[in-house]
């Protein structure tokens, strides 16, 4: 690497081009039905490439429309390409808005194509001793290459690269980069519709031009060329001839920028931040390389700086006199801690005071005085803290019997009831969005401007909870829940490993079997879970009908191979079902014994800022996609025992949540009557809309009623109703239309929440949690028909999660205030799990009835279903 300016070019389109086809654009698609593969795909290449290379300049060039002046001279050129899918022309604003937001200028020449704007830009950045480096996919660049002038050429997917230096592209075509265009003149281009000379390949082309020099030779001495060949090419002449014009790069353009002022400058971090949010670019690598790619280092721009900041480790006996100095009021704390399987650490700790000041200091050099004063001021309540993350810190400090009190805010869950499902929550990403800065990533002066930029957050936050009514949220549910959780994690769950380990070796001998018998149906061997011997196997051996095309060939998906069984006779498809199965089940296990802990005990984390609905998730391991409705998933559960010290499990599950929730904010007579009647719900509302009698209804007809109430918040169509029930659309239509002429109030209420979301932009839960949906008005159709979607699955759904998390507080603060030693350790859905101690199941299921039935006051009550038992199967109810 030299001292010269390093100046980057990208050729926008082909490196597009090459990320659409490279991911497939149904694993990229935001929730509101945007594909973001283009746009994932180069951010992915941008990131390497910037940390690889690490140029002090950089700029990438896109095509302004088909029509050029080489168009003008040749109307065939590039005549051949298929229009660009809407996907992709879809993403190409984005782009624009994704390197507008990393200060990476673009530049378009109208009449011209971006390879010769990139021309252009290289040939004054050498004269001007820059060093060049250009990424593409168009091998037409390879012309620009010299000593000073390298081409990064991506060749198959956006990840795979070839260097080309003078020497690289004699090395590959034994010509100069010089040669090049008459190599390429000679050979044509099928890309970019260019005739090649029938029968003369590559090797012979550039032989030509080694033995003649140049193309302009050859063809002065054309008659020189014996035998066939001699023949085609004079034949070709004028075409060649043509070809060579249209390959030649213009470097020449008059430009509106020039090589020296494309200095790479800080992002724009508020519109970066946003809008990888925007994208639902969760990956956690790719967000931290792009924001490493940075030039701006993280440092705010002079109006973002905070007033006052002044930083400094804390050693022995100093961290007791600036608590006492500084930490008096509202005060950021972040904590870098660590929890692996249920033991926890904190590395190091920064705090950041109102007055400027901020510290930091290792936990493991404080001396005994510094110990006491800072418990002292963590469980003090009169010395308000903001935290990021509050919940982490709450599992290690009650490790070590700890207390934290005084917690003003959560800055991660505060952002996250501001603008539910974001990408990310991280203090950089917070930073960058709201603050316009981003705090270093490492080491002790990052952390001591974490800590200053969560206080500022703090302050930013708090006025937007206050006026958006969310500021009761925070407080009253999500904060306390936070240290409910935090008392769960550390608690963990029992499990007997030997049935684990069992399982493990069931799953494994299911799915050998499965493999046996996938292989006596098609008459060899095959590797069931790869999907190219499936495709071959499927559709080309068995020639079985072809399910939906996808880049690599036909889908091996689940809902292909279901619709396989039930198309065909064949029974591999179902089998292969089954394999999958038993692969899935298998997983879950392995995955579960991989985080046993030293205690014996599965130590979850419950996240709060995860689901855009307001639900919790479970993650490392994620024990919410644990089976129940089939025995394989219900042996797992038996794994889940009580520990030593608990004589059972309790289960606690309501029943009919989300209807209930219909019915409450619905206010259907009909509804309200179904479930005030006491009779099974579902038969009374097919009897309704059936017109039968209770006892007249089929079980085919509770099964389709079931079926349409479960999907009422989710915007289930005709079409979604009948692939779930296996009927004909034709069938599903009428069955939709009866059932909402039955239940006027529930359409007029989905109706209702649609048109006050599209003209307010958000739901609201019965507690007042929001969902924003701004694609409520797009004039993409997909993308608003998945916002109204949203916006009739929010309410219901979010209103339902805000009951069970009111419900496990009271259930908490109710076995607290009783003195007993049973604890709640898992939520899952709309159930709750107990470890119980002995002598106190009486107790606790009152306690735990109680506090559940009484969470929020519906119009048609709530109603728990509780059950006990050694495991936690044998607990359902």
């Amino acid at each position: 690497m030299t001292d010269r300016p390093r100046l980057l070019l990208l050729d926008g389109h082909s490196l597009a081009y090459r990320a659409f086809y490279a991911l497939p654009v149904e694993n990229f698609t935001t929730t509101s039905g945007q594909p973001t593969n283009v746009v994932y795909g180069f951010a992915n290449m941008l990131a390497n490439v910037l940390r690889d290379e690490r140029p002090t300049h950089a700029a990438v060039a896109f095509d302004v429309s088909r029509q050029t002046f080489r168009t003008e001279a040749y109307p065939e050129y590039k005549a051949t390409r298929a229009r660009s899918p809407r996907e992709f022309g879809s993403q190409l604003p984005l782009l624009d808005r994704l390197l507008a937001a990393m200060s990476v200028p673009v530049v378009r020449a109208p009449g011209y194509e971006a390879d010769d704007v990139i021309a252009t830009l290289a040939t004054a950045a050498e004269a001007d001793g820059m060093d060049v480096l250009i990424v593409t996919g168009d091998r037409d660049v390879l012309q620009l290459v010299s000593d000073g002038v390298t081409v990064l050429y991506f060749y198959r997917t956006a990840s795979e690269m070839i260097r080309y230096t003078p020497g690289a592209v004699r090395e590959r075509y034994g010509l100069t980069p010089a040669q090049y265009p008459d190599f390429a003149a000679l050979r044509g281009d099928p890309s970019d519709n260019l005739p090649s000379i029938p029968g003369i390949g590559e090797k012979t082309a550039a032989r030509w031009v080694r033995d003649y020099g140049s193309l302009a030779a050859l063809l002065k001495r054309a008659g020189e060329v014996r035998g066939k060949a001699g023949e085609k090419l004079r034949a070709a002449a004028g075409t060649v001839a043509l070809n060579r014009r249209l390959t030649e790069l213009v470097r020449d353009l008059d430009l509106p920028v020039e090589p020296a002022g494309l200095r790479r400058r800080p992002y724009d971090l508020a519109a970066f931040t946003s809008l990888l949010d925007e994208l639902e670019f969760r990956n956690a690598s790719l967000r931290q390389r792009l924001f490493a790619a940075d030039p701006g280092g993280g440092r705010p721009p002079p109006d973002a700086e905070p007033d006052h900041v002044q930083g400094r480790e804390l050693g022995p006996d100093e961290l007791a006199p600036w608590l006492a100095s500084h930490a008096t009021g509202l005060t950021g704390l972040v904590a870098d801690c660590t929890w692996v399987r249920g033991a926890g650490d904190i590395a190091r700790i920064a705090l950041a005071a109102g007055d400027g000041n901020a510290a930091s200091f290792e936990p493991s050099v404080l001396t005994a005085e510094d110990e006491r004063a800072f418990a002292a001021w963590l469980a003090d309540p009169a010395r308000p803290k903001a935290l990021h993350d509050v919940k982490s810190l709450l599992r290690v400090l009650g490790e070590r019997g700890r207390r934290l009190d005084g917690i003003a805010t959560d800055t991660a869950m505060a952002a996250y009831l501001l603008l539910p499902g974001l990408a990310a929550y991280g203090i950089a990403d917070l930073a960058g969005r709201h603050l316009g800065r981003r705090p270093a990533a490492e080491g002790a002066a990052g952390l001591m401007m974490s800590a200053r930029a969560v206080l500022d957050l703090a302050g930013v936050f708090a006025a937007d909870l206050a006026s958006t009514g969310m500021d009761e949220v925070l407080r009253d549910v999500e904060l306390p829940l936070s240290r409910l959780l935090a008392r769960a994690e550390r608690a963990g769950v029992h499990v007997d490993a030997g049935q684990l380990h069992e399982l493990e070796r069931y799953f494994s001998a299911g799915m050998e079997r499965a493999a046996d018998e996938a292989a006596e149906i098609a008459g060899r061997r095959f590797n069931p879970a790869s999907t190219k011997q499936l495709q071959e196997v499927l559709f080309g051996e068995l020639d079985l009908p072809r399910t939906k095309k996808i880049k690599s060939g036909y889908s091996t998906d689940v809902d292909a191979l279901t619709w396989l069984a039930t198309r065909t006779g064949n029974g591999l498809p179902q089998v292969l079902l089954r394999h999958r199965d038993q692969a899935r089940l298998r997983s879950t296990v392995t995955g579960l014994i991989r985080e046993i802990g030293a205690d014996g005990r599965i130590h979850t984390d419950f996240q709060q800022t995860v689901a855009a609905t307001g639900r919790l998730t479970s993650a490392d391991p994620n024990l919410q996609v644990i089976p129940i409705r089939t025995e394989e998933g219900r042996r797992i559960r038996r794994a889940f025992t009580p520990g030593e010290g608990y004589a059972a499990l309790m289960t606690a599950d309501y029943g009919q949540l989300e209807l209930r929730v219909m019915a409450h904010l619905s206010q259907d007579p009909t509804l309200l009557a179904a479930f005030e009647s006491g009779e099974d719900l579902h038969t009374t509302m097919a009897a309704r809309v059936f017109g039968v009698t209770p006892g007249g209804v089929t079980p085919d007809m509770r099964r389709k009623i079931k079926a349409m109430s479960y999907g009422l918040a989710y915007g289930l169509s005709a079409f979604g109703l009948s692939r779930q029930l296996g009927i004909p659309v034709a069938e599903a239509r009428p069955l939709m239309d009866a059932y909402f002429e039955r239940l006027g109030g529930v359409r007029d209420y989905l109706d209702h929440v649609v048109a006050e979301a599209r003209a307010t932009g958000h739901t609201r839960t019965i507690l007042g949690r929001r969902r924003y949906l701004p694609h409520l008005n797009s004039d993409d159709r997909r993308r608003r028909e998945t916002a109204e979607r949203m916006a009739l699955n929010a309410p219901v759904q979010g209103s339902a999660a805000d009951i069970v998390k009111i419900a496990m507080l009271r259930v908490d603060a109710a076995l607290t205030a009783a003195g007993l030693a049973s604890r709640l350790l898992l939520q899952v859905h709309d159930e709750i799990v107990l470890e119980v101690a002995p002598g106190e199941a009486d107790a606790v299921r009152e306690i735990v009835r109680t506090g559940m039935t009484t969470a929020y006051p519906l119009a048609v009550g709530l109603e728990v279903a509780i059950g006990t038992g050694p495991d936690w199967n044998a607990a359902a109810h």
